[in-house]
């Protein structure tokens, strides 16, 4: 078997006409080799080194190859920690750029070995329990498929995780269940059409590892935070081949008219720290795919809290990242992307730069800066906490937001100006630049946490069953068990409960921004008290479709349904107070006594009512809010208002555009821990 110089790009192995030409990217190695396996990645039957080198790219093309082609790599080089090397032929390492993924992986402790010293595992070769690179040739039917392409701000985000949603759905067939065949059943998309929301945010479907810990106990990453292969779908949510039923997903998804929003972790990689595998980047280059400590470089640089963190101010690697991306989008056809400790991606050498060569690449780039980008705005390292510091066209996980209404609603520890402020949009952190309050996404749960039912049902986390001593998951949730600890009986507790949950999910949706709701939550989905769920690939991470709350569904989608049809609660503007052309004003604040909020009234002590009347070009809406454990009675402004809905009603859209009466300054009765909307005809305000 005969191998030609080829080309140094694409990365990558690509079929071109002939045969398929390879490219590596390896600044440091002093040989690369191609090894090539049977059909079935168990039995190599030839070890070629690629002949040429090209700017850091070794490079070769082999004639008459084809797609099914299954190949490796080993790299020689410096075996020399204390510079950052890691080269050892023994280990056969997976191309970065692989598409689809050949044979098993098993752990042995042959993927480990410190190159440095007498380690025995070093000289292993770990070839017959590694996964192989396939060449695959990507056809698939698309048909007439296009992206909805829903602007940001009219937009409400579905976080779910594929296998978590559809694993006990009753109407998904029981052979896709767990599968991106089953996300994108009947009876999935079904339930994501009657909610109203317009894109899937999916937990990561690249394929990941399981880390070495939990393999040998048993257990299983269940979110899959820990990617190995960033190019291809995840095997265990596949039958057959993950490549095509991905694209089918993503396709009847789009037909449905819901986007597909990836989950993206190029924080860190699979390899872990100095004592994890040898996998591919630390074999291939580690001092170049990694950010090693200056003072030592033997060791890595912990910005995700996993081990290591990718140097994306290498331009290879940025160059690895946005073509990832790309290829995500353009062979994938996704709609957007949420990045996984997004501040971490942007350091540079004094920390994270809102200008780092990662984010202009991205706002540059003509096929990314037209899909959804959404930050994780913070990692665990040092300054790693950046909250509204990404660019304009960059949107953010809001956790502001997510503290002030937990804060005000649950422990009512926030005041009325602060719970004011992320209501309106957090402009305080994202308006500069040119940012809008699609800028914001806000959510009062996420996959990290509590649960929204667990959020008002335990005072302290649960975590014993993740074998950490429930040492694990934050402890600061701002949750309240209302008088009883977990499930419960009492009638008292559980309409608290119910209260509080249809209030923080009535705040999502009026809220200026972008609204993210956590799979289940409209269903009174519980995890138990556990807030880390993510080895639970049991009944604590599936979705019960059994025990669903039908009535906080149906409040969820007319919440929804209220908010798509409500032009000022998505508007892209800044709320400003100001009065237009005409005198109106976009926004009025007012009191418990219905007139307007003064300055000294926002941070009142134990004040928490108060009013917002939002001004639109049809449609006047007033918000009122009583976090407090008392009733109490609201002063409307004049004019012909109608009930929109009320969350402490035993069905709060029951009265949905009847008149309320009398008008005209009577006072309207808000109860306890409850939002109460109202809206009027612009024609019949005074």
């Amino acid at each position: 078997m005969r191998i030609e110089a080829g080309q140094p790009l694409p990365l990558g192995a690509t079929l071109v006409a002939g045969g398929v030409n390879i490219a590596v990217f390896s600044a440091h190695a002093t040989r690369i080799e191609l090894c090539l396996f049977d059909a079935t990645g168990a039995n190599e039957i030839a070890r070629l080194a690629l002949p040429a080198h090209t700017d850091g790219i070794w490079h070769g093309f082999l004639p008459g190859a084809g797609a099914g082609l299954v190949y490796g790599l080993r790299a020689h080089g410096p075996a020399d920690p204390t510079h950052g090397h890691r080269f050892n032929p023994a280990k056969l390492l997976l191309d970065p750029y692989a598409r689809r993924l050949g044979g098993t992986f098993r752990w042995t402790d042959a993927h480990l070995g410190d190159v440095h010293g007498a380690d025995p595992h070093a000289a292993l070769d770990n070839a017959p329990d590694q996964w192989k690179a396939v060449v695959g040739d990507g056809a698939f039917d698309w048909g007439d498929d296009r992206s909805p392409q829903i602007p940001l701000a009219e937009s409400v985000l579905y976080e779910l995780h594929v296998k978590g949603f559809t694993q006990c759905h009753p109407g998904v067939p029981e052979a896709l269940r767990g599968r991106f065949a089953g996300l994108a059943s009947a009876a999935a998309i079904t339930h994501l059409r009657a909610l109203g929301v317009t894109a899937v945010n999916l937990l990561p479907v690249h394929q990941h590892l399981d880390e070495m810990r939990l393999a040998r106990s048993g257990r299983t990453n269940f979110w899959g935070y820990n990617t190995l292969a960033f190019f291809v779908p995840d095997r265990r949510f596949a039958q057959d081949d993950p490549i095509r039923e991905f694209k089918a997903m993503v396709r009847d998804l789009h037909a449905a008219g819901i986007e597909v929003i990836l989950d993206v972790v190029f924080n860190h990689t699979a390899e872990g720290d100095q004592r994890g595998p040898t996998l591919s980047w630390r074999g291939l280059d580690n001092s170049a795919w990694y950010r090693l400590r200056h003072e030592d470089a033997r060791f890595y640089e912990n910005h995700s809290g996993t081990g290591n963190s990718l140097k994306t101010s290498h331009r290879r690697v940025l160059q690895f990242v946005m073509d990832c991306l790309r290829y995500w989008v353009t062979d994938m056809h996704v709609d957007g992307f949420r990045f996984d400790l997004a501040s971490s991606l942007a350091r540079g050498a004094e920390g994270f730069d809102s200008k780092h060569p990662f984010l202009k690449a991205i706002m540059q780039d003509p096929v990314l800066n037209r899909v959804k980008l959404i930050a994780e705005p913070w990692d665990s390292g040092p300054g790693g906490y950046q909250l509204g510091h990404f660019p304009a066209g960059w949107s953010e996980w809001n956790d502001r937001y997510r503290d002030a209404a937990r804060a005000f609603w649950v422990r009512k520890t926030a005041d009325r100006g602060q719970f004011a402020t992320r209501l309106a949009g957090s402009s305080d952190l994202f308006a500069h630049g040119g940012r809008t309050p699609a800028a914001s996404i806000n959510y009062v749960t996420a996959h990290d946490g509590f649960t929204l039912t667990d959020l008002v049902s335990y005072e302290r986390k649960r975590n014993a069953a993740n074998g950490e001593d429930n040492r694990d998951g934050s402890d600061a949730n701002l949750s309240w068990n209302c008088g009883a600890e977990g499930e419960t009986s009492l009638l008292g507790v559980r309409t608290l409960r119910n209260r509080l949950k249809r209030a923080l999910l009535a705040t999502l949706m009026i809220s200026r921004g972008v609204p993210m709701l956590a799979a289940g939550d409209e269903m009174g989905r519980t995890q138990g008290g556990n807030n880390n769920a993510y080895l639970s690939d049991d009944e604590t991470g599936w979705l019960d479709w059994a025990r669903a709350d039908a009535e906080l569904m149906r409040f969820t989608a007319r919440l929804i349904a209220l908010r798509r049809a409500t032009p000022q609660l998505r508007s892209s503007a800044w709320l400003t107070g100001a009065p237009d052309a005409g005198g109106r004003r976009d926004i009025v604040w007012l009191n418990r006594e219905g007139t307007e909020m003064l300055p000294g009234d926002w941070h009142e002590s134990g004040r928490f009512v108060f009013g917002a009347r939002l001004n639109g070009p049809a449609t006047d809406l007033l918000a009122l809010f009583n976090a407090e454990t008392n009733d109490c009675v609201f002063p409307l402004p004049a004019g012909a208002w109608r009930m929109c809905f009320d969350t402490t009603a035993a069905d709060p859209f029951a009265t949905s555009g009847a008149p309320v009466e009398p008008v005209d300054q009577a006072p309207i009765l808000i109860r306890a821990r409850g939002v109460l909307v109202l809206d009027r005809a612009v024609e019949s305000s005074a």
